[in-house]
């Protein structure tokens, strides 16, 4: 397996935890204990995934989110949110900011492990490597995760480039937001019943005026319309 994951947590018996249970399992794992230590160490090397506490002594583990999802180098790489703070809006705002899942304290290692290898697989899904366009103004690259709006570049999720390509693949077609989850998580269980659209408010404000062609089909789901 092999993959760096990152862990953000200031607490020294969990961040101890979470590296002894992920490095039995076969991944690398490098420790932070304060939010400047991790963005330091991103101008040396990527991770494959972050392990992120919400509370830290020198940031909000929210704004730390927000900085990464913002930066074109580490826009991509997955989330998951670690946290004593277990109230749904908690959870929809850490995926308004573009979390990819979100675990609360106390939890089980087991399904830590489980949750951070569900993330890795998503990320791994095949997407045959080709290019969509949606009519003249948005173009999609498989390849790259690249989206064009206007032939300038729109940084997304992992998440969002996911939806926005399953609903590009078939414009027209109108997808259920059961049919979005299984494209997303592979028929993992989603964080919360309002994980798709989440999504698909983050989608629409990345993509400005063209947001609109995402469209909602009341009781049934979403579509792309060209």
């Amino acid at each position: 397996m092999n993959k760096l994951i990152a862990i953000v947590e200031d607490e020294p018996d969990i961040l101890e935890l979470v590296s002894l249970n992920l490095q039995q399992a076969g991944f690398r794992a490098e420790t932070y204990a304060d939010a400047s230590s991790f963005f330091r160490s991103l101008d040396k090397k990527r991770p494959d995934l972050v392990i992120l506490d919400l509370m830290l002594p020198d940031a909000d583990g929210l704004d730390v989110c927000k900085s990464l999802r913002m930066n074109e180098r580490t826009s991509a790489i997955p989330i998951v949110m670690l946290t004593a703070k277990a109230e749904e809006t908690d959870k929809v705002l850490g995926l308004e900011l573009g979390a990819d899942d979100y675990i609360t304290k106390p939890f089980s290692p087991k399904e830590l492990i489980a949750r951070v290898k569900a993330v890795l697989r998503r990320g791994e899904s095949k997407i045959e490597p080709k290019e969509l366009r949606v009519g003249r103004h948005l173009g999609l690259n498989a390849d790259r995760h690249e989206v064009l709006v206007n032939g300038r570049p729109v940084a997304l999720t992992l998440a969002e480039f996911k939806i926005l390509w399953l609903l590009a693949s078939k414009t027209g077609r109108v997808f259920t937001r059961e049919q979005i989850l299984d494209h997303l998580w592979g028929g993992e269980k989603a964080v919360v019943d309002r994980t798709v659209d989440v999504h698909i408010r983050h989608l629409r404000d990345k993509l400005g005026e063209y947001g609109s062609l995402i469209v909602n089909i009341r009781g049934l789901g979403y579509k792309l319309e060209e």
